[in-house]
């Protein structure tokens, strides 16, 4: 081998090696922005937290027997979370749940949003505050304060709106969510929680022997698109009646207009309360485990989702293949598309003014 040869052969080497200590270097510094906190109480129950969406990574909780399990989908790892699911466990911001056409006028001025939902826009949009990094302000044993500024313009919103969530696990096993949230501009917020739950083994079987009540007479209808007409409807004598508790398979395949545009439940459900009161809006019971679910919120809505479009494709916890309704949601929200519809209650945020809004999930269990 000439002297050339071998000195463009070490170049190359020394090349490659420098390329791959580059490349790790910027592993490290990408995952170094990953962080996860694990929250715990004096029951042994235990929540972990990612500060990528602020994300509920696992819930642990007992059944009947003293067992503890898991209790929602999600990844093993915080940098999963980039390829998979984007809203399991997750906070939605800016505007929760869908607004149509991606648009809405504010003051005689239209903003136009991200249409990341065929021609509607979802969730926040391409990048919603479900994939962002949230700051971890404050973190102790039973809590963690999380925050993030969303600028102006971005996804199309105006205003900077400076936004802090508080995760707080009490020794009643009971997860509560605040939001505090102020703006610089006239804008919209409609900010929810996103975990999907499955009580009885965190996403291994469906969901529909689970059993559901929701504390509300009416909903709002939906088109073809999923967005609400503008229409509040009373729930009686339809599949859409969860004021006793029921399976929640038990009508979900009825021949009923609304259940076929989605595909099961995904729709948003008026609450039965006064004004921001901070009542019950539903209650789950899985019997094989006897674990329970109470939701409590000073939110007007609730959007019930029961997971018709997991289809095996994400692999979560110890390698678990999500399927068709292996999951539910039930998202404490305004109504969706308010910003388009008059007679929503409006989600209208100044200046001055100060966001705010509680959520509690409750575990239990019945013998």
């Amino acid at each position: 081998m000439t002297r050339n040869l071998i000195l463009a052969v070490l170049f190359l080497i020394n090349m490659a090696a420098c390329t791959s200590k580059n490349q790790k270097q910027k592993m490290n510094q990408t995952n170094e922005k990953f962080q996860e906190v694990e929250l715990s109480n004096a029951t042994g129950m235990k929540v972990k937290i990612s500060n990528f969406g602020g994300s509920i990574m696992s819930i642990f909780v007992p059944d009947k027997e003293g067992n503890f399990g898991e209790v929602v989908l999600g990844f093993d790892t915080p940098e999963e979370y980039l390829n998979g699911n984007p809203y399991f466990g997750a906070l939605i911001g800016r505007y929760g749940n869908r607004i149509a056409n991606g648009k809405f006028e504010l003051n005689g001025k239209i903003s136009e949003l991200a249409r990341n939902n065929g021609e509607n826009h979802l969730h926040g949009g391409n990048i919603g505050y479900n994939n962002v990094f949230w700051d971890i302000l404050e973190y102790s044993e039973n809590a963690v304060k999380l925050h993030y500024l969303s600028k102006d313009g971005e996804e199309g919103y105006p205003g900077n709106m400076d936004i802090q969530v508080t995760y707080t696990l009490t020794e009643n096993n009971e997860i509560e969510i605040n939001y505090l949230a102020e703006t610089d501009q006239p804008t919209v917020l409609n900010l929810t929680h996103h975990s999907f739950f499955n009580l009885k083994d965190g996403g291994i079987s469906p969901i529909l022997d689970h059993e559901l009540m929701i504390n509300a007479n009416a909903y709002t209808p939906v088109d073809a698109g999923l967005i609400p007409t503008g229409e509040i409807m009373n729930v009686e004598n339809t599949p859409m009646d969860f004021r006793t508790q029921i399976p929640i398979g038990q009508r979900i395949e009825e021949d009923y207009e609304q259940l076929k545009m989605g595909k099961g439940y995904d729709h948003n459900w008026v609450l039965n309360k006064d004004a921001n009161e901070l009542t019950l809006a539903a209650r789950v019971y899985e019997p094989s485990t006897g674990r329970t679910m109470e939701v409590y919120t000073t939110e007007p809505a609730l959007q019930f989702y029961s997971g018709n479009f997991l289809d095996n494709t994400d692999k979560g916890h110890n390698g678990t293949l999500y399927q068709f309704r292996s999951a539910f949601c039930l998202e404490t929200q305004h109504y969706p598309d308010s910003p388009n519809h008059a007679n929503f209650p409006s989600t209208l945020l100044n200046p001055g003014e100060k966001y705010t809004q509680k959520t509690i999930y409750k575990f239990g269990v019945n013998p």
